[in-house]
Formats: structure tokens, C-alpha cells, sequence
């Protein structure tokens, strides 16, 4: 008898899978295909530090609050919400 495992006898587990008939044109694309290199960069390369600045401002009461509630919700820090605004905002009206 298999081992029990949350109710249920395993036994089918011991045996080893045979992938022995599969159809012909399966068998000859898995050894006719290609190993790809990785093309994606390393983890430390892929968010590229922005050239920003500290500053200081005085906002009213009512917009931090907006943005603190906002980022109760959605887990993301106000700070970075207003700076997304102020960037979008740049992104906009730079343009024109």
C-alpha cells in the first residue's frame, strides 16, 4: 500500500512517467529545438535609478489626506503617488 497523505493513498507516485509514446511530431520538435540564451538583464538592472531631487513643499491639508487615504488602499507610499502625479503632469505639458 502507497503512503496516506491527507486521506488518499499515493501509491501511483512511485512510478516513474515514460514519456515513450508520445506523437511523433511532438518527439521531433522537443529535438529539433534550440536552447535561448536568457535575454532578460539581472534583476539590479531592471528598475533605472531616476535622476531626482529632495525638495521641500507646503501642501494643503486636503490633498495629503487624499493621497494618505489613497495609499491606505492601495499599498503605495503617498510620497510616490503625489511624485507620479507631478511627473505625469511634466510628461503633459513638456511636450507641447
Amino acid at each position: 500500500m502507497g503512503q496516506v497523505i491527507g486521506g488518499k493513498v499515493r501509491k501511483f507516485m512511485k512510478k516513474k512517467i515514460k514519456y515513450t509514446d508520445a506523437p511523433a511530431s511532438i518527439s521531433s520538435s522537443i529535438k529539433s529545438s534550440k536552447a535561448v540564451e536568457d535575454f532578460l538583464p539581472p534583476p539590479n538592472k531592471l528598475v533605472l535609478k531616476e535622476d531626482n531631487s529632495r525638495v521641500t513643499i507646503v501642501l494643503s491639508k486636503k490633498s495629503i489626506s487624499f493621497f494618505k487615504e489613497e495609499s491606505k488602499r492601495s499599498g503605495i507610499p503617498y510620497q510616490t503617488m503625489i511624485k507620479k502625479v507631478l511627473d505625469l503632469y511634466t510628461e503633459h505639458y513638456a511636450h507641447k
